[in-house]
């Protein structure tokens, strides 16, 4: 999304763990400008500004202006940024020279807006797979989210890449049939019951025992029977 907004930045002359530190005791930020087939550039900025792109509405799809003192002023996107793993404050961005006339490959987020009826009516649960669809497009053209109403979904209902509407030149990137979203019905706990073999099975070792004392039985009659004398 292309917004009337321009950022100021400083060129700087050097790199490395100490320049980063004296940047942030002035409240700035090591960033780097690069894309349009134009030699990489080494700029400052405050993470202040750069904070506010990522809460408005467009987020990192932000396409602004960077006006680089003594440089140039040049329209661009946030295309990476490092946070602090504890503190969570921008450490590092890397801005991407953008071509108003040409296309661009973008994440876009999905909203699922209201209530399935698969819910409230029959049950279900909705589960939402995944949050965003890529596409292809004019800068101008990155809308700010696609908004999908869920209100009629019932169970089974699903929402895949596919489904969401497109306009203008923009084209899907993301598999068609990815799935977003969908009412899926909840799960059952099923007790199972004891196999008949099982009892078959245990049975089993009183046939081999009881035939076995059957032997035994006839062992000792014989043993039993006294010896006829001879004549």
């Amino acid at each position: 999304m292309v917004k009337d907004l321009t950022i100021a930045a400083e060129l700087r002359s050097s790199r490395g763990k100490n320049e980063a530190r004296r940047l942030r005791v002035q409240k700035q930020i090591p960033a780097v400008v690069y894309g349009t087939g134009k030699e990489p550039v080494a700029v400052s900025v405050s993470p202040k500004d750069i904070v506010k792109i990522l809460n408005s509405a467009a987020g990192g799809n932000t396409i602004f202006n960077l006006d680089i003192t003594g440089a140039e002023t040049t329209a661009v996107m946030l295309k990476d940024w490092q946070n602090h793993p504890l503190k969570e404050n921008i450490l590092h961005v890397d801005f991407l020279r953008i071509d108003l006339a040409k296309r661009l490959r973008v994440k876009v987020r999905v909203l699922n807006i209201g209530d399935p009826r698969g819910v409230k009516e029959q049950g279900g649960i909705y589960e939402i797979i995944t949050r965003e669809i890529e596409i292809e497009c004019l800068p101008e053209e990155i809308p700010e989210d696609f908004r999908i109403d869920v209100t009629e979904f019932r169970i089974g209902s699903s929402l895949r890449a596919a489904d969401v509407p497109l306009t203008g030149t923009m084209k899907l990137v993301s598999a068609a049939d990815q799935l977003i979203s969908h009412v899926v019905s909840p799960a059952k706990e099923v007790e199972e019951a004891p196999a008949e073999g099982a009892v078959a099975t245990a049975a089993e070792p009183e046939v081999v025992k009881k035939g076995k004392k059957e032997e035994e039985g006839k062992e000792a009659e014989k043993s039993d029977k006294k010896p006829e004398k001879k004549k």
